[in-house]
């Protein structure tokens, strides 16, 4: 999630792996391999990924989101739709909790919601 907010705010930031990298040795334990296949997967399909984040929440244009909640929405739908690796409630959860955490106060009920949508599209 860090990178992909980086990657918004800082144009000439570094490529992806090694801003992972970077937060990854920064911020302490980390699972590389799995936010490694994540980071990559959300950017090999970012177009898909948004297209599917925007159809449903048609009345909030990814400009408009709060920073946080959108690059957690990436991750969470990148997983719902494309990943293998966890169920839809789980990837929903964690998504939720750390909106929760991170982002505004309604964060984590917005997340929910589009997260939710797009699972029961699948």
């Amino acid at each position: 999630m860090q990178v992909l907010f980086e990657r918004e705010k800082h144009a000439g930031m570094l490529p992806e792996p090694e801003a992972l990298q970077k937060n990854a040795e920064e911020l302490g334990e980390a699972d590389m391999e799995f936010a490694g296949v994540l980071l990559e997967g959300v950017v090999s399909r970012e177009s898909e990924v948004k297209a599917a984040v925007q159809e449903h929440a048609p009345q909030w244009p990814m400009e408009r989101m709060d920073p946080i909640s959108r690059c957690i929405l990436l991750i969470g739908a990148y997983e719902i739709l494309f990943a293998k690796d966890a169920p839809p409630a789980v990837v929903m959860n964690e998504a939720i909790e750390i909106a929760k955490e991170y982002g505004t106060d309604e964060g984590g009920k917005f997340v929910n919601g589009v997260l939710n949508a797009i699972a029961h599209r699948k």
